[in-house]
């Protein structure tokens, strides 16, 4: 049994749709939150009503936030992992800063109304529980956002970084705590107290469906275990997963998974793949580039072994097609969704295949994209040799001499960021349309 693509009913493409409610959402809830400053008691002062007024703000991002990275399948299918991870990174650092002058407005409001220093106003917060619960709060988030910095981000594992970042669900409890302790605007009325509760339980409902009970009750139902582990190189390898129940398992072909072997590897050692092959229904299967201690292992799991995945995850799907052709462009081992891709009945019509690698013998799962090309009648093009003068095939004008008609396909890239930055250089280049290119990211937070 082959798992389809769900078909898409609405004429806006649908990253663009997913977006407009996301966002939408936003815009009204920000709306009801200036309509609950201005109906609440006034603040004793100018300072302390900006500080209000930002600390609202703050714990609307702080609800977003709980949504960018509860891996909601409806949001993660059509905007896709990688770019909800990069805005929650974005937003994490704007929270940060509302936060920091929240904190600084607060402290000088009461300085300014009691008429001390900003120093022994800080002291004497710090001795009201429910502001000590708050600064408390900002310094996890501090905390929190240092590991994140890019600079730091390098000098750490994910697992580590991970482990860090696990003190801003700290954060939250005390966050909330405070909230409702200080905020004076949550209980103006009984209709805002219901409204904050709600967000919170939405936010926080949201977080724990699709991170905590999701993840679990997938893996109760299915029970994969590592069925076969197949070399396709000196340095990849294919993983077959099988189980119970896949053809009910919603994985579309060009997505991933996190991946777990507890019983090979210890429990925090995580990495996402891609599936490498079309769901069927009947087996999984992963291909990895031995690059980094986890997939360089991936060669001597067991067969046998207990996996642990999340997802399915990844909006590289034909879900976001908006044309009837097709152009996939793939780099390095990023050929594994772009391998899915092209055996995915639900991506038809007229296919083209770029599989840029230095070498024929660095063309992973080549023979079996060939097999496919040739059952499907779609055009492959082996792109070999280094890039330099004369051999520059993902140039505008080397995509132009490949695909003329370039420009009214939809264009999916995976590989290498080099790789992909120059492509989508390319296609702009070319006046490709923004919403028929889609690009796969190899990272979770960057």
């Amino acid at each position: 049994m082959t798992v389809t693509q769900p078909t898409r009913t609405s004429s806006l493409p649908a990253a663009t749709l997913a977006r407009t409610v996301l966002w939408a959402a936003l815009a009204v809830n920000v709306l009801i939150v200036w309509v609950m400053f201005f109906a609440a008691p006034p603040s004793k002062n100018g300072v302390l009503a900006a500080g209000k007024f930002v600390g609202l703000h703050a714990a609307l991002l702080i609800f977003l936030q709980l949504i960018l990275v509860a891996r909601m399948p409806w949001l993660d299918r059509r905007i896709g992992m990688d770019r909800l991870t990069s805005w929650h990174r974005w937003v994490g650092f704007t929270l940060f800063w509302l936060l920091v002058t929240h904190a600084m407005l607060i402290v000088a409001g009461f300085s300014v109304l009691d008429k001390v220093s900003p120093f022994k106003t800080f002291g004497a917060l710090a001795g009201v529980p429910a502001s000590l619960i708050g600064m408390l709060a900002l310094l996890c988030i501090v905390i929190a956002v240092a590991a994140s910095i890019r600079a730091a981000r390098r000098r750490v594992q994910y697992e580590t970084w991970h482990a860090i970042h696990l003190v801003l669900y700290f954060a939250l409890a005390l966050a909330l705590t405070h909230q409702f302790l200080e905020g004076t605007t949550f209980r103006v009325s009984a209709l805002a107290t219901a409204y904050w509760w709600a967000l919170w339980l939405f936010a926080v409902g949201t977080f724990l469906t699709g991170r905590v009970i999701m993840p679990l009750w997938r893996n109760h139902r299915h029970q994969l275990r590592v069925a076969a582990v197949v070399p396709e190189s000196d340095n990849t390898v294919s993983v077959h997963v099988t189980g119970r129940r896949l053809d009910e398992m919603p994985a579309l072909a060009g997505q991933f998974m996190i991946w777990r072997f507890p019983g090979f590897r210890s429990w925090w050692q995580v990495n996402p793949f891609s599936l490498s092959a079309a769901p069927d229904g009947r087996s999984l299967r992963l291909t990895a580039k031995a690059v980094g201690t986890g997939s360089a292992g991936l060669r001597n799991v067991p067969v046998g072994t207990r996996v642990f995945a999340e997802g399915p995850y990844g909006a590289f799907t034909a879900l976001q097609r908006t044309r009837e052709t097709t152009l996939l462009i793939a780099g390095g081992i990023g050929v594994t969704p772009i391998r899915a891709l092209l055996d995915d009945p639900a991506l038809t019509g007229d296919i083209v295949v770029l599989y840029r690698v230095h070498t024929e013998a660095d063309a992973v799962l080549l023979a079996e994209m060939q097999a496919i090309a040739a059952h499907r009648g779609a055009r492959l093009h082996l792109l070999t040799g280094r890039t330099g003068p004369g051999n520059q095939p993902l140039s505008p004008d080397g995509l132009r001499a490949l695909v003329p008609d370039i420009t009214d396909r939809d264009v999916y890239v995976c590989g290498p960021n080099a790789m992909t930055d120059a492509v989508l250089a390319s296609l702009r280049t070319l006046g490709v349309p923004r919403r028929q290119v889609h690009a796969e990211r190899f990272a979770l937070a960057s």
